[in-house]
C-alpha cells in the first residue's frame, strides 16, 4: 500500500512539474494600445494558447489608412513619448526580421495590419513560437507595437515600419 501511494504521488508530482513548465491550452493574456505623442491610433490584442500556438486577435482604430508593421517588443514599457522604451523586437532567438509565416523571423514579428479609408483594422493568426508566459521566451509583459509605415519583411531589424504610432504591455488574463 505504501509503494503505490509513493508512486501515485510521485507521477502526480511529475504530471504537476510538466503543467507548470508548459503552455497550456486556453490561457490567455491581452494588450490595452495607446496612441504614442501626437497620434490617434489605440486598440486591443488577445492572445490565446492553443497548444503550442497562439491565436493572435487585433482591433484598431484611428490609424492612418493603409499598412502599418506590427510587433511584439522586448520591453513592457511604453512610457516614452515615442514608445522607444518598448525596446528592439522580440527575437530571442537572434533571427532576421521577416515575414512570420515564412522563413526565419522574429519571435515578435506580426503580419502587417490594413487599415480601412476610416482608420480601422482588424487581424486574426495564428502564429508558433510563441508562448504565454513571463521570462525570456514568454511574451506576457512584453511590449505591442503598431507602426506608422507598412512592415517590407524584408529590412533588418525593423521592416523599415517606421515610428511607433501606439503602444501597449501584454498582461496575463
Amino acid at each position: 500500500m505504501k509503494i503505490t501511494s509513493a508512486l501515485t504521488a510521485s507521477l502526480i508530482a511529475v504530471a504537476l512539474a510538466a503543467c507548470a513548465s508548459t503552455p497550456t491550452g486556453g490561457a490567455s493574456a491581452q494588450a490595452e494600445l495607446k496612441p504614442t505623442q501626437g497620434n490617434t491610433a489605440r486598440g486591443t490584442v488577445t492572445f490565446t494558447q492553443q497548444g503550442d500556438q497562439v491565436a493572435v486577435v487585433a482591433k484598431f482604430s484611428g490609424l492612418t489608412p493603409g499598412g502599418h508593421g506590427f510587433h511584439i517588443h522586448e520591453k513592457g514599457d511604453c512610457s516614452a513619448p515615442d514608445a522607444t522604451s518598448a525596446g528592439g523586437h522580440f527575437n530571442p532567438a537572434g533571427k532576421p526580421h521577416g515575414h512570420p509565416k515564412q522563413g526565419e523571423h522574429h519571435a515578435g514579428d506580426l503580419p502587417m495590419l490594413e487599415a480601412d479609408a476610416n482608420g480601422n483594422a482588424s487581424l486574426t493568426a495564428t502564429l508558433s513560437g510563441l508562448g504565454l508566459t513571463k521570462g525570456e521566451n514568454g511574451i506576457v509583459e512584453r511590449g505591442v507595437i503598431v507602426h506608422a509605415a507598412p512592415d517590407d519583411f524584408k529590412t533588418q531589424p525593423t521592416g523599415n515600419s517606421g515610428g511607433r504610432v501606439a503602444c501597449g504591455v501584454i498582461a496575463a488574463n
